[in-house]
């Protein structure tokens, strides 16, 4: 098994590791009995799985018109975006300092 540390995730590609890539990329792939053609009945099966409890809360939250439309451009889900975006705003204490 490899095993990767924090540092090595984040380091640029190789060229050689982009050559394999692009190879790989452009082989067909290889159907057998572990991993079979998927069948429309078979892909009718999969049903999307929520990880985690659901412990978010509703709000009510006032928006510019401006970021409203950005939000909205980002499409399906935009308020999920805006939640994780606010999520992750939240944790930077020099953000949070400036918008208060």
């Amino acid at each position: 098994m490899a095993k990767l540390n924090i540092k090595e995730l984040n380091k640029e590609l190789s060229m050689d590791e982009l050559s394999e890539l692009d190879a790989a990329a452009a082989l067909p792939p290889v159907f057998d009995n572990d991993s079979p053609e998927m069948t429309a009945e078979m892909l009718l099966q999969f049903k999307r799985v929520r990880q985690g409890e659901r412990n978010k809360q509703t709000v009510s939250l006032r928006l510019s018109p401006a970021t409203l439309k950005k939000a909205k451009m980002y499409g399906k889900g935009y308020t999920s975006f805006l939640s994780r975006l606010l999520d992750e705003a939240i944790k930077d204490d020099s953000l949070v300092r400036k918008c208060i």
